[in-house]
């Protein structure tokens, strides 16, 4: 399963540019992966997995913008098209099997 992070936060005063970069420092370090600007996604193990992480989120919601969570599985995010651009290096193929010998 993965976690998407899709956010629109604003950036205008120097206090609103600092809860930005809080965010979005709190999603790297809590495992996610910029997509595209404002679009982080994490590889979860299962549905406990995804919870912890967005309780995680949750805590850390800057007090203004907006801020919206997707789980898909990765079945799903297997199918999504890239329309324009290339496909980049966190976007490769991962065997989910793998994560259940962890």
């Amino acid at each position: 399963m993965r976690i998407l992070i899709l956010f629109d936060l604003p950036v205008v005063t120097k206090e609103a540019r600092r809860e930005y970069t809080n965010f979005r420092k709190f999603l790297i370090k809590d495992g996610f992966d910029m997509m595209q600007y404002s679009v982080y996604s994490r590889l979860c193990r299962g549905i406990d997995s995804v919870n912890k992480h967005m309780r995680r989120v949750k805590s850390h919601l800057p007090p203004k913008g907006a801020v919206r969570a997707m789980v898909v599985t990765e079945k799903q995010f297997a199918a999504m098209q890239i329309l324009v651009g290339k496909k980049r290096k966190i976007h490769k193929d991962i065997d989910p099997v793998q994560l259940s010998l962890f």
